[in-house]
C-alpha cells in the first residue's frame, strides 16, 4: 500500500493532514536488506537478474559492462550451455535469450559517454546491447547544464527493487574485510589495483519495489525514452534465494532531489529529510557520507551541538575525496564547516572520523547512510553536500521505527549501526556491543578501539590557503542551486549566508 507522508513538525504516529516536504512515498516492504559493500552487492544482483521474467530496468550514475558480479564463465562465446556469463555485459544479453520477452532497460548519465571509448571491449558490448531488441540503453540529460544524474536504483520486474551508493560499475568491488593489495580488486582486464572501497545499498520486496519502478519510469520518460508499462503482477519476485532479509513487514519512506527542469519543479525532499532526521536525534546520530559540505546539514548539526545536552553525532568519511575536482570543491568546504561547527560545539559533540585497513590504508567511504537513535536506518545515493540537495536527481529510502507498524524494525536498525562499527573497527560485533552497552558512547568505541586490525581516526582540520577558503566559502564548484552555476559571487551564495546559524570562521 502506498501512502503520502505527514505534515511537517508532526509526531510519526500523528495523521497526515497535509502533504511532507521530506517524504516522496511511503510503502511497505514485505522484505527489505542492506548489504553492505559490492562483493555482497554484486553477487545478490546476479541472484536476482537471474529470477528476471519481465523487465530489468537499471538507472545510474555510471555502468561498467566489463564488470564481474559473481560465478560464471569468463567468456561470453564459450560453448557451455545453462552456464551464465560473469561480467555484466554478456550476462544480460545472455539472459535475454535465456528468458523469452525478457525486457531489459538501462538509463545512465549522459556526461562521460566518450570515456566508453577507453573502456575497451565495452564498446564491443555495448554494440552487442543495441543490437539485440530486448535491450535499450540511454543516456540521461534531462537536468540542467551542470548537473547530474546521480541515483543508484535497479529495479526488476517491478517486485524487487535495490537503492543506494552502489555504481555497477568499475572500482567499486571490495569485501567488509578491505585488505590491502587484494588482487581481487583491479580494473577490468587490467593489472593495476585500486584502493579499498566501503558503500551500501538497500534491497527492498514489494509495494516499495513498485514505487521505486514507478520513479523509474518517470525518469525514463523525462530522459526522452518511450513510456514503459507496469510489469504484470508475479507470484514470486527476484528477491536473491540465498538472503535472509533484515527487515519484513516494514514501512519504507522514499524521498528526492530534482533540479527544475523540462516543466517539472525542482524536489529538494531529501535536503528536508535530513534536517528533520538531525532535529530527531535525542541520544546519537551515525552517519557515513562520501562528501561533508552542504551548508543546510551543517546548520543542522550546529544547531543541536549548540544546544545545553546535545546529541552524539559521528560521521565516517573518506580522507580526501576522490579526484582533483572533487578535492578542490569537497575538502576545504569540510574544513571551513567543522570549524564553524566547532565554534558553537561546546561540548565537542560532533566528530569526523576516518577509517583505515589494517595496513593503514585509508578506506574511500562512498556510502550514503545515516542511522538515528537505532529508530531510523536510511541508505541512499545522496551525500551531504550541496548537490545532492538541490542540483543532482537523487533518491534515499529510510526505514523509521516510530510509524505505525513499524516497531519492531529497532532490533535490526541496532544491529546495522553494529556491523558497522565493527567492521570500520576492526572488532567483532560481539566486541562493539559489549563496549556500547558498557560505556553507551559511540566516541569512546572508536577512540579505545583496539589498533591491532582495522582503525578509525579523528578527521584532523588542515590550515587551508586564502584561495582554498574562497572556493570553500562561495561553493564555487558545489552550488546549491543549478542558477547559482552561472552567478558564482553573488551574496546571496555560499557557505556562510546571510540568516544561518554558522558565521565564517577566521
Amino acid at each position: 500500500m502506498l501512502t503520502s507522508g505527514y505534515g511537517i513538525g508532526m509526531k510519526p504516529d500523528e495523521p497526515a493532514t497535509e502533504p511532507r516536504r521530506s517524504v516522496w512515498r511511503f510503502a511497505r516492504a514485505s522484505r527489505a536488506h542492506v548489504v553492505i559493500d559490492a562483493a555482497a552487492y554484486f553477487v545478490l544482483m546476479q541472484q536476482a537478474m537471474l529470477r528476471a521474467q519481465q523487465r530489468i530496468h537499471m538507472i545510474g550514475w555510471d555502468f561498467d559492462t566489463r564488470v564481474r558480479l559473481g560465478p560464471g564463465r569468463k567468456f561470453y562465446n564459450l560453448p557451455t550451455k545453462g552456464v551464465q556469463p560473469a561480467r555484466l555485459g554478456p550476462f544480460v544479453i545472455w539472459l535475454t535469450e535465456r528468458t523469452k520477452g525478457l525486457q531489459v532497460r538501462v538509463l545512465k548519465w549522459n556526461f562521460g559517454a566518450l570515456k566508453f571509448i577507453f573502456r575497451g571491449s565495452m564498446i564491443l558490448d555495448l554494440f552487442r546491447w543495441w543490437i539485440n531488441p530486448s535491450i535499450d540503453f540511454k543516456f540521461d540529460a534531462a537536468h540542467p547544464l551542470g548537473c547530474s544524474h546521480h541515483q543508484k536504483i535497479i529495479v526488476i520486474d517491478d517486485g524487487f527493487a535495490v537503492c543506494g551508493g552502489i555504481d555497477m560499475t568499475s572500482d567499486r568491488w571490495d569485501t567488509p574485510e578491505h585488505l590491502e593489495a587484494d588482487p581481487r580488486r583491479r580494473h577490468p582486464y587490467g593489472t593495476r589495483l585500486y584502493g579499498p572501497w566501503h558503500d551500501l545499498s538497500m534491497l527492498v520486496e514489494g509495494d516499495a519495489a513498485a514505487a521505486l519502478a514507478e520513479l523509474g519510469r518517470e525518469r525514463w520518460v523525462q530522459a526522452g525514452a518511450a513510456p514503459l508499462l507496469p510489469c504484470s503482477p508475479q507470484a514470486e519476485t527476484a528477491w536473491p534465494p540465498s538472503l535472509k532479509a533484515e527487515f519484513r513487514d516494514v514501512e519504507v519512506g522514499i524521498a528526492r532531489t530534482r533540479s527544475a527542469w523540462g516543466g517539472l519543479d525542482e524536489v529538494r525532499e531529501i535536503e528536508a529529510l535530513f534536517v528533520e532526521h538531525i532535529r530527531r536525534a535525542k541520544r546519537f546520530i551515525y552517519a557515513e557520507s562520501q562528501y561533508f559540505a552542504s551548508r543546510t546539514v551543517a546548520e543542522a548539526i550546529a544547531e543541536r551541538v549548540a544546544e545545553p545536552d546535545p546529541p552524539e553525532i559521528v560521521l565516517i568519511n573518506p580522507e580526501s575525496a576522490d579526484g582533483w575536482l572533487e578535492q578542490a570543491a569537497m575538502d576545504g568546504a569540510r574544513v571551513r564547516l567543522c570549524r564553524a561547527i566547532g565554534e558553537r560545539d561546546h561540548l565537542r559533540r560532533f566528530r569526523i572520523y576516518i577509517p583505515r585497513n589494517a595496513a593503514g590504508t585509508p578506506i574511500y567511504v562512498h556510502s550514503k547512510a545515516m542511522i538515528v537513535d537505532d529508530e531510523i536506518v536510511r541508505i541512499g545515493s545522496a551525500n551531504m553536500n550541496n548537490r545532492s540537495m538541490g542540483l543532482d536527481s537523487e533518491c534515499d529510502m529510510f526505514i523509521d521505527a516510530a510509524r505505525p507498524g513499524n516497531d519492531h524494525a529497532r532490533e535490526p536498525i541496532r544491529r546495522l549501526r553494529i556491523r558497522l562499527l565493527a567492521e570500520h573497527c576492526g572488532m567483532d560485533e560481539a566486541e562493539v556491543e559489549a563496549e556500547l552497552e558498557l560505556h553507551g558512547s559511540m566516541f569512546d568505541l572508536i577512540e579505545n578501539a583496539p589498533r591491532r586490525r582495522k582503525q578509525i581516526d579523528p578527521f584532523v582540520l588542515r590550515p587551508l590557503t586564502e584561495a582554498e577558503k574562497a572556493v570553500a566559502d562561495t561553493a564555487l564548484l558545489d552550488p546549491e542551486r543549478p542558477e547559482e552555476l552561472f552567478e558564482p559571487f553573488s551574496r546571496r551564495r555560499g557557505l556562510f549566508r546571510r540568516g544561518g546559524w554558522l558565521r565564517r570562521p577566521g
